[in-house]
């Protein structure tokens, strides 16, 4: 698939703000207003800019509210729906907790829950199509919550730090390896997916599995059309295999290595520093893995037109 901007740019900042909304929901750095006052505003702004950056794919933004109206049916409205619904709740529970001193933990209970749904559905609008193996036959909804697990986690525990309060460094290495576990095993599962196309054959794609093996002679047609431009993205493996390097370094490997140095430096006080910096690094990385999710992916009827 053509790698859209928007969309890259849109599911790595909701991940991370919801992500940052979902911890800060299961009580990370509620022993401080401080944190409450910097935390959430923040993982609200960012969720926000995230979202509004998704309008640049619409070609009519205008009708972005229409999103709304098939929430029975599409990923994408329920995915519009929850992002709403998880942000009302959110200021509900910040407004109780930092402006009356009230804490409704249910009510944070269900931030969090909201905002793994809406992280849910919005992996479910790639992982719901079966003409796509390379989203539909791998763990889709198991990387999309795992990455915004991870990115919260360091961001929200990089804002404590540097507000004085203890870092959960532990738990952050915990959720970092995890996530990069995840990624490679997506990545095994994406790869065996897009060998097979599940299935498919230029056999099977032309209707002529009964004649024998089907050699392309002259494309189906001399023009281009939206399937080749959109779903039939050619990506040099060269240029894959740089990215995807920058990807595990930028997402993983330099945000453990800097969570490891926070929990070093914590006497002298620049943990916070070391994680401040591993968050752009961590966000970074997600948008080099995240280019490849859509670039590599290819539509089966790609085969139609001697694709493999």
């Amino acid at each position: 698939m053509h790698p859209p901007p928007s969309m890259i740019v849109f599911t790595v900042l909701t991940g991370l703000g919801l992500g940052m909304i979902a911890w800060i929901g299961l009580g990370l750095g509620s022993e401080s207003h401080l944190f409450g006052w910097a935390a959430g505003p923040l993982s609200l702004v960012v969720t926000l800019i995230g979202g509004l950056a998704s309008l640049g794919h619409l070609g009519r933004p205008d009708r972005a509210w229409r999103a709304f109206s098939q929430w029975r049916s599409s990923w994408l409205s329920r995915e519009a729906c929850l992002m709403a619904v998880t942000i009302v709740a959110f200021v509900a529970y910040l407004a109780f907790w930092l402006l009356m001193d009230i804490r409704f933990w249910g009510l944070g209970w269900i931030s969090a829950a909201l905002a793994g749904a809406t992280v849910y559905a919005t992996s479910m609008i790639y992982a719901q199509l079966r003409t796509v193996p390379f989203w539909s036959a791998t763990p889709t909804p198991h990387l999309f919550i795992a990455m915004m697990m991870a990115g919260g986690l360091l961001a929200g525990s990089a804002i404590k730090a540097l507000v004085g309060l203890d870092i959960p460094i532990g738990y952050i290495l915990l959720w970092m390896v995890g996530a990069a576990g995840t990624a490679i095993w997506w990545q095994t599962q994406a790869a065996g997916a897009h060998r097979s196309h599940d299935g498919s054959t230029m056999e099977t794609a032309t209707g002529l599995s009964a004649v024998g093996q089907v050699k392309m002679l002259e494309a189906p047609h001399t023009g281009s059309n939206y399937l080749l431009k959109e779903m039939a993205y050619k990506v040099g493996r060269e240029r894959a295999f740089q990215l995807r390097k920058i990807g595990a370094l930028l997402g993983f490997v330099v945000p453990i290595l800097l969570a490891l140095l926070a929990w070093g430096f914590l006497p002298l006080g620049l943990g916070g520093l070391f994680l401040l910096i591993a968050v752009p690094c961590h966000a970074a990385g997600m948008m080099a893995l995240r280019w490849l999710f859509f670039a590599e992916a290819e539509h089966v009827q790609a085969l139609y037109y001697g694709m493999k």
